[in-house]
C-alpha cells in the first residue's frame, strides 16, 4: 500500500480542470505520487479520451461504492450531486491503495514541484488543516458578506455537537485535504456503526465532509495531530482573486507558501464542459455581478 496518493472525484461538467489539473501534477510532481481520477460510469469514456496522455488512473464512482460494505449505491444515487460527492470522496480510502491521500478538487491546480514531504511526515503521519477561518471572515465582513460568517458558525455548531465537543470552531479546510484511513476507519468504528449508519447518513445528516474527519480527529486521536495552514491559495469568490490581480499578487509569489491554487468552479464558469452552462442573459448578468464585485 502506497503512503500517499493524489485523488480527484469529478464528473463531465469539470472535464476542462481536469485536464488543467492533470497537466499541473505532470509538470510538478517531483515523487511521481500516483494521481488517481473517478468519475460517474456513464462519463468514464469521456474522460479516458481526454486524459489519455497523463499518468491518470481513471477509477468510477461506482467502484468505490460497491468497496463500502455498508453503504447502499441506490441511497447515495438519490442523493443531490452536492452530497453524493462527499460520500464518494470520503470512502476512497476503502479500495486500499494509500495509507493517505490527497484528496483534491477538479478547480485545483499546482504551481510548484511537490513531493511527499508538503503532504506527511517521514513517519507517515499528514499535516492537518486546522485554524479557524479568521481571514475569510475578516475578509466577508469587510465585503459586507455576513451571510457567510454565518454559515461557517452554523456547521461548526452542527458538527461539534454531534460530537459533544465544545470549545473554538474549527473549519478544518479548505481543500485540497490530506485524509488518513485510520481517522475514517475510527469515524466508521466509533461513531456510525454503533449508531446503525453509514456514511452517506452522516453526510445527510450534516453534509460537510472535512468537518466530520476533523471532529473525528479530535474526538479519536486515530493518528496525531499536526496542525498545518492551507495548501493551496483558496480563491473562494471572484472578488478575492481581483483583488490580488489588481495588487499584483501573481502565482509565483504564491508558490512561497502554497503548492497551488484554487479558483472556485461556481465563478470561472467559461471552464465548463462542453460550455458555459445558463442562456444568454445568465451568462450576461454573471459577468456582470463579476465585475461589480458580488460574486
Amino acid at each position: 500500500m502506497k503512503p500517499l496518493t493524489l485523488y480527484c472525484k469529478s464528473y463531465r461538467t469539470d472535464l476542462r480542470r481536469v485536464v488543467r489539473l492533470a497537466q499541473s501534477i505532470r509538470q510538478h510532481n517531483t515523487d511521481n505520487l500516483p494521481f488517481y481520477v473517478s468519475v460517474p460510469q456513464h462519463d468514464l469514456a469521456l474522460f479516458r479520451e481526454h486524459l489519455g496522455g497523463f499518468a491518470v488512473e481513471l477509477l468510477t464512482d461506482e467502484d468505490i461504492l460497491q468497496a463500502s460494505p455498508r453503504i447502499d449505491a441506490e441511497q447515495v444515487r438519490r442523493m443531490p450531486g452536492s452530497l453524493s460527492q462527499q460520500v464518494v470522496k470520503s470512502e476512497f480510502w476503502r479500495l486500499g491503495l494509500s495509507t493517505a491521500y490527497l484528496c483534491l478538487d477538479s478547480d485545483a491546480a499546482f504551481i510548484r514541484p511537490f513531493s511527499l514531504a508538503d503532504f506527511m511526515t517521514a513517519e507517515g503521519t499528514p499535516y492537518t488543516m486546522l485554524d479557524e477561518c479568521h481571514d475569510l471572515m475578516e475578509d466577508a465582513i469587510r465585503h459586507q458578506r455576513r451571510r457567510v460568517v454565518d454559515a461557517y458558525i452554523k456547521e461548526a455548531d452542527l458538527v461539534q455537537q454531534l460530537f459533544q465537543r465544545l470549545g473554538r470552531r474549527y473549519s478544518f479546510g479548505p481543500f485540497p485535504l490530506v485524509w488518513h484511513r485510520a481517522v475514517w476507519e475510527s469515524l466508521d468504528s466509533h461513531y456510525l456503526q454503533p449508531k446503525g449508519m453509514n456514511f452517506a447518513d452522516a453526510i445527510t445528516q450534516a453534509p460537510i465532509e472535512s468537518r466530520w474527519y476533523g471532529e473525528a480527529l479530535l474526538a479519536y486521536g486515530a493518528i496525531p495531530l499536526l496542525p498545518c495552514q492551507a495548501l493551496f491559495k483558496v480563491y473562494h469568490y471572484a472578488w478575492q482573486y481581483d483583488r490580488d490581480q489588481r495588487d499584483g499578487v501573481r502565482s509565483l509569489d504564491l508558490a512561497q507558501f502554497y503548492c497551488g491554487e484554487i479558483k472556485q468552479s461556481n465563478w470561472e464558469r467559461e471552464m465548463d464542459w462542453p460550455q458555459e452552462g445558463g442562456g444568454v442573459l445568465s451568462r450576461l448578468g454573471r459577468r456582470l455581478r463579476r465585475r461589480l464585485g458580488r460574486i
